[in-house]
């Protein structure tokens, strides 16, 4: 079908166009299913008629969106100072061809197809994708990217399979393990998260006592949320996630202060407030592929969160000691708690045995890169294990870090100074 013009409209200083275009499922058969890509372009008002380069924003996830420029974050004001900056929806995100519990649903029982389908959302793909996109914006000239958390990742996969596209790479909290198993990144991972619950109770000392209280309420009772499924206490203990950005560092506070009135029951305000942060409904694909972004080579995953935690008997809520929080993990078991992952479950399981899995990463291309580029990388990034950032970034040649302590992994989006001091850096100014 012929790709559809693109559509501009203006609100809040900002120009915007929107872009649609189709890709091929799999990228090495071209000829076969395609499915759409939508990417919205943004320029400040005013200079939409200037050559200003392009940008292109690969957000975190796996699984997430791009943002919306409704509600600008720190990174985007400031980078269309410079730029005119592409927003484009990774596939199976936003208003690219979405990969759900609905549009899955035609695979019925056979998880082997499902698995197939889903083993083409992963960073080479997306690269593949932003190849096309760029093409389609601009010929053959190239253009720059930054990348944040998983973007990180596919920015180092954009590296190994076409540099010839960028001119500059921007990373934020976003080198990942050039070579490591699931098994290491996720034992690196569970260490981390046992730093920040040490962090979270010194400073609310108070809240350990209603934790370990509302994992035995939930122990000895059977809690529904609002929706109308059960509250169990592995998955209360999920909200950790929220430790590692400084956005949302302190909400797990606010939401525990409502979980009791004056009697033994958990309040709606607070089971409302839990199913909205422990909901997959809306990132499907992160829980479906959490594990997949990090496979290589013939070995599978094989639930590798779900095995390692075994290793860190802290985080065994039946074992009596205070209660700690998981963190940016993924189990099978959510797959039969999560009512938007339930029909998943049988593709999930077929990704996490899957050995076909193809290289992410060319390790001579990125040692003889030639593209600058620069990294943010934090301290004590609770997802982004640091060593192993700086590992990554002994093996890319050229690649400039900032290590700081300043940010939590959202630094970006919180304060226009991290994109500012890496676009220096670029510039031999910093």
């Amino acid at each position: 079908m012929p790709t559809p013009a693109p559509v501009s409209y203006r609100h809040g200083g900002l120009v915007c166009t929107d872009h649609a275009v189709d890709v091929p499922l799999d990228h090495r058969a071209p000829d076969g299913p395609a499915i759409g890509l939508f990417a919205r372009e943004v320029v400040a008002e005013g200079r939409e008629h200037e050559d200003l380069p392009r940008l292109l924003w690969l957000q975190g996830g796996p699984g997430g969106r791009a943002e919306r420029p409704n509600a600008a974050g720190a990174w985007l004001r400031r980078a269309l100072a410079d730029y005119r900056v592409v927003l484009m929806d990774q596939r199976g995100t936003g208003r690219s061809t979405p990969a759900d519990r609905v549009t899955l649903a035609r695979f019925g029982t056979d998880s082997e197809a499902a698995a197939g389908y889903l083993a083409h959302f992963r960073a080479d793909s997306i690269v593949r994708d932003a190849e096309l996109l760029r093409r389609h914006l601009q010929g053959d000239r190239p253009w720059s990217v930054l990348g944040q958390s998983f973007g990180g990742f596919s920015t180092l996969t954009y590296l190994s399979l076409a540099p010839e596209g960028l001119t500059q790479a921007y990373i934020t909290g976003g080198l990942p393990s050039l070579t490591g198993h699931a098994d290491d990144v996720y034992r690196a991972a569970y260490a981390r998260t046992l730093a920040h619950n040490e962090r979270y109770f010194t400073r609310y000392p108070g809240d350990q006592a209603l934790a370990d209280a509302v994992a035995a309420h939930l122990d000895t009772h059977d809690v529904r949320m609002p929706t109308g499924e059960r509250l169990t206490v592995r998955r209360f203990q999920t909200l950790g996630i929220t430790f590692g950005t400084a956005a949302k560092f302190d909400s797990l506070h606010y939401l525990l202060e409502t979980a009791f009135t004056d009697g033994p029951a958990l309040t709606d305000t607070f089971l409302r407030g839990v199913e909205a942060a422990v909901s997959f409904a809306e990132r499907p694909l992160y829980a479906a592929l959490h594990e997949p972004i990090y496979a290589q080579g013939g070995r599978p995953t094989d639930w590798s969160a779900h095995r390692i935690r075994q290793e860190f008997p802290a985080f065994d809520a039946t074992a009596g000691g205070p209660l700690r929080f998981t963190g940016e993990m993924v189990y099978p078991w959510q797959f039969e708690e999560d009512p938007a992952l339930v029909p998943l479950r049988g593709a999930a399981g077929a990704l996490a045995a899957r050995t076909d899995w193809p290289a992410l990463y060319d390790l001579d291309r990125l040692a003889a890169n030639e593209v600058p580029v620069v990294a943010a990388v934090y301290h004590d990034d609770m997802y982004v294990d640091r060593e192993h950032a700086l590992t990554t970034a002994d093996a890319v040649r050229g690649l400039r870090t900032w290590v700081t302590d300043a940010y939590a992994h959202d630094g970006v989006r919180a304060d226009a100074a991290v994109l500012d001091r890496l676009i220096s850096m670029a510039r031999g100014e910093a």
